[in-house]
């Protein structure tokens, strides 16, 4: 398994990795070659004060772990675009072929294939050599955005002599956790090219340029009494430098009007023009993302945790896309399979999904339709999607609230996931959860059938619950569907934590449902009534003589 992993690594696009980061006005970025094989371990044991160094795989890497990767995964994706983009770029190293939504589709049994909407949520999927009308989709879902601070349209302020950066917040985020924080930016520019065209670029830039101070005990003596409580308009506003007073008059001289009526820091654009290799000029339009600089890394003493931002919900979103990737790696993988593998990666989901690249928009249903009617070259009729969607069975993969050992009351008492315990199974009455008594049993099938552990999650009754893109796919697609998720610890804080184990657990648990999900569900029997005989003699004389009474 680990040659076998190692190899598909290698085969990789190349990427440039910046391993030392330093103020520009000290060196420039120190930018090594790309060694994928040393790579995968080069943040996996750091500390939050440690130097990045390259050590040899662990044990767990040995045995086929995708924890390493998932590392990886996470330290390139800062913002929702650089997720989808990483997940493009190993789907295309795995043989899957690109669409466009704009254009006819040319699809083929045993083919593979995903498209990307907005550059911020992506559909994936391989179609069974064995597929035939009617058949199904076997879908993981999941989102690639988390809770964070955006800059405005119009970012640039001052006070006090600092410059700062104005920022709205995104999600249900712990606010507090982003003070004292090493932050930067990361996102997407607009910029113009020499033949006049408007290409769409990422940016990241990978020092520290912004932090959000917290006011000193000694100017706030009861914040330990009182608790914390930052006002989010006028407190969370990230300095980005000393204002210095020539800086308007260099402004002047270098004959720049565009700097004067700029919505964003002269030198922040020049930071992005640095970045992007373009003139400030050339940068049209940006959509940033303020990030946290730490890099995503391996805790406790046996390195059995997961230290990272952007756990929830970017660790359910790799987890699926290895899944898919590798269930339908090699030649064999599709050539029994009579359904459809699907992923379906949203963007928005910690703000009400209600955006076209959201799990609001019909994306998926739209998606399936085309396919359907792609394999029956036209040739089925409207009820042909309506049909495979009643085959269908989606898993939404959302991390789950793992028992807090020093909030154990917040949980309800024989309901308490634990980490390196399995994914856990969510339920809710009042149907904050898609999942059913039937879809989680179907999907505890597959782990039993694997040796795989579950979990099962109800919120308190005394309690709110949140919920996930689960609800709102299962009613507007009509599919079966089941809520599940990694325990995790610290959810929509600036820096999360999780279990390896669970990691490894849910990628096994997504890859089995890939492999044997069809065989388990043509054993559900359901809607089996049985007639007596009589009965059905009575039916065809009524059916004679209603015939025979209005068709003489």
């Amino acid at each position: 398994m680990a040659t076998a992993t190692a190899a598909r690594v290698h085969l990789l696009p190349p990427r440039p990795h910046t391993r030392l980061l330093k103020p520009r006005f000290l060196s420039r970025l120190i930018k090594f070659p790309n060694i994928h094989s040393t790579k995968l371990c080069s943040f996996r044991s750091l500390s939050s004060n440690s130097d990045p160094i390259h050590e040899k795989s662990t044990k767990d890497e040995s045995k086929g772990s995708i924890v390493g990767d998932l590392l990886d995964y996470l330290n390139e994706s800062w913002t929702q675009f650089h997720a989808t983009a990483e997940a493009k770029r190993q789907l295309l190293a795995s043989g899957f072929h690109p669409l466009n939504e704009n254009e006819e589709w040319d699809l083929k049994p045993g083919g593979r294939y995903f498209f990307t909407r907005n550059m911020s949520s992506l559909i994936a999927f391989a179609i069974g050599e064995k597929y035939s009308f009617g058949n199904g989709f076997h879908v993981i879902a999941a989102h690639t955005d988390s809770p964070c601070l955006k800059l405005k349209p119009i970012s640039a302020s001052s006070k006090a002599g600092y410059l700062m950066v104005n920022v709205q917040t995104y999600g249900g985020g712990l606010w507090h956790t982003w003070f004292d924080r090493d932050l930067t930016v990361a996102g997407r520019a607009i910029v113009r090219s020499d033949d006049g065209s408007f290409i769409h670029r990422l940016v990241k830039v990978k020092r520290p340029l912004l932090r959000i101070p917290t006011l000193a005990i000694h100017l706030n003596r009861t914040v330990n009494q009182d608790g914390f409580k930052p006002n989010l308009e006028t407190h969370l506003v990230p300095l980005l430098s000393t204002r210095r007073e020539e800086e308007p008059s260099e402004s002047k001289e270098k004959g720049s009007t565009s700097h004067s009526k700029a919505p964003h820091h002269p030198k922040l654009l020049e930071v992005l023009s640095e970045e992007l290799e373009c003139g400030v000029d050339d940068i049209l339009t940006v959509e940033l993302n303020v990030c946290d600089t730490q890099p995503s890394c391996l805790g406790g003493i046996n390195n059995e945790f997961i230290f990272s931002g952007r756990l929830d919900n970017l660790a359910s979103s790799f987890c699926a896309l290895r899944a898919l990737i590798d269930a339908c790696s090699s030649p064999g993988d599709l050539s029994s399979e009579q359904a459809i593998r699907m992923i379906a990666l949203f963007d928005n989901e910690e703000v009400g999904s209600n955006s076209i690249q959201g799990a609001g928009a019909p994306t998926m249903f739209q998606a399936m339709r085309r396919i359907v009617r792609c394999l029956g070259h036209d040739n089925v009729g409207e009820e042909a999607t309506e049909i495979a969607i009643r085959h269908s069975f989606l898993v939404s993969a959302d991390m789950a609230h793992g028992v807090h050992p020093n909030f154990t009351e917040k949980h309800e008492e024989h309901h308490r996931p634990e980490m390196q315990k399995g994914l856990v199974i969510k339920h809710n009455a009042n149907q904050r959860y898609a999942t059913s008594g039937i879809t989680a049993f179907l999907f505890k099938e597959v782990a039993k059938a694997h040796s795989l552990p579950t979990q099962d999650f109800v919120v308190r009754n005394d309690m709110g619950c949140g919920s996930t893109i689960g609800p709102i796919l299962a009613t507007g697609v009509g599919i079966r569907t089941v809520d599940c998720g990694i325990a995790q610890l610290s959810m929509h804080s600036v820096r999360e934590i999780c279990g390896t184990e669970d990691v490894d657990i849910a990628y096994k648990h997504f890859k089995a449902f890939y492999q044997t999900f069809s065989s388990i569900d043509k054993k559900l029997v359901l809607w089996q009534v049985k007639v007596p005989f009589e009965h059905v003699t009575l039916s065809l004389r009524l059916q004679w003589s209603l015939q025979k009474a209005f068709c003489p």
